[in-house]
């Protein structure tokens, strides 16, 4: 399994939009579907820092999501464009293989 890390600041008048997007339900989750190699999304809500959330993307493999990201590309940087307003930091922590 490769499992891709995110970490995001979010402002407390966009939480409802970024849970939305960012969700295992949400945009970015249906654009990953396309793929028979995704295996889901995690979206977790510090419980102490108001706005801080981490998302874990579970794929089959390191090639799998490589390949989605060759094949998707445009897609993928036009909803990370959509959904910049929703976030003040973003930050990639890692892209494990487990």
């Amino acid at each position: 399994m490769f499992v891709v890390v995110w970490q995001f600041e979010v402002a407390e008048e966009k939480v409802a939009g970024f849970e939305a997007a960012y969700g295992p339900e949400g945009s970015w989750a249906s654009l990953f579907r396309t793929s028979p190699n995704y295996l889901g999304t995690e979206l977790l809500r510090d419980a102490y820092i108001a706005g801080n959330y981490l998302t874990i993307d579970r794929w089959a493999s390191e090639a799998d999501f490589r390949a989605f990201r060759k094949q998707h590309d445009q897609d993928y940087e036009v909803l990370d464009r959509a959904c910049d307003a929703l976030t003040s930091k973003e930050t990639r922590i890692g892209a494990y293989t487990v």
